[in-house]
């Protein structure tokens, strides 16, 4: 039986997990608690083998070290819902009928967008990106906005269900359906942490009408 996360400990883990490393210096700073108050912490969550700690050159003085999720680390952060999400996704994927199974893959992104439509606001593709982040911030998933382009992308940075989508990556096209109904735009994936990219992005599939839209 896995030894319990002490409530101290969550707000490491959760940093590390949209961060990917940070060093102490790094999580004092975010933690907001002393340097002593973080490497307890520290040592804690490397004895229950959820992080671990990596040497980094630095090109003047001594090299530094950084801390990171293990693989474990990533699967216990998101066990209040991996095994359901799991689970439930195994039941949809077993659908052998195709156009039956994207209906309800539809129908599920549908019904999470309209959970999530009263808190998603702006008139501009921009804004309404804005308001997704700080949603998704909210529940300590990590997004990027990057409005430098003709037209805004969005970057997921933190994978909220890593096993879910090392089984199957399709989840990854019922996370674009669900920004797609979010934001009111055909979104598709461009790029995915599966192929070794930084993280996953999503871009509008077509150029949108009004230039005041896209800005």
């Amino acid at each position: 039986m896995s030894a319990a996360i002490l409530p101290s400990d969550v707000a490491i883990l959760d940093l590390l997990r949209q961060q990917d490393e940070m060093s102490i210096a790094q999580l004092i700073e975010s933690v907001g608690v002393t340097a002593t108050a973080v490497r307890q912490r520290l040592v804690r969550l490397l004895d229950q083998q959820l992080i671990e700690r990596n040497t980094v050159p630095s090109p003047r003085g001594r090299p530094r070290h950084v801390y990171r999720l293990t693989t474990k680390g990533l699967r216990r952060s998101g066990e209040n819902f991996a095994d359901l999400a799991i689970a439930l996704w195994q039941e949809i994927r077993s659908i052998e009928d195709l156009e039956v199974r994207r209906g309800l893959m539809a129908r599920i992104s549908h019904r999470l967008a309209t959970m999530y439509a009263d808190k998603v606001n702006g008139d501009t593709l921009t804004q309404r990106m804005q308001s997704v982040k700080e949603l998704f911030d909210e529940r300590h998933l990590q997004l990027q906005v990057d409005d430098s382009g003709q037209l805004p992308v969005i970057s997921v940075e933190a994978c909220p269900y890593p096993d879910l989508a090392e089984q199957d990556r399709e989840v990854c096209s019922m996370e674009g359906l669900l920004f797609s109904e979010i934001l009111g735009v055909p979104m598709e994936l461009t790029s995915c942490r599966l192929d070794g990219d930084c993280g996953c992005t999503y871009e509008p599939r077509v150029a949108i009408a009004s230039g005041s839209q896209s800005q």
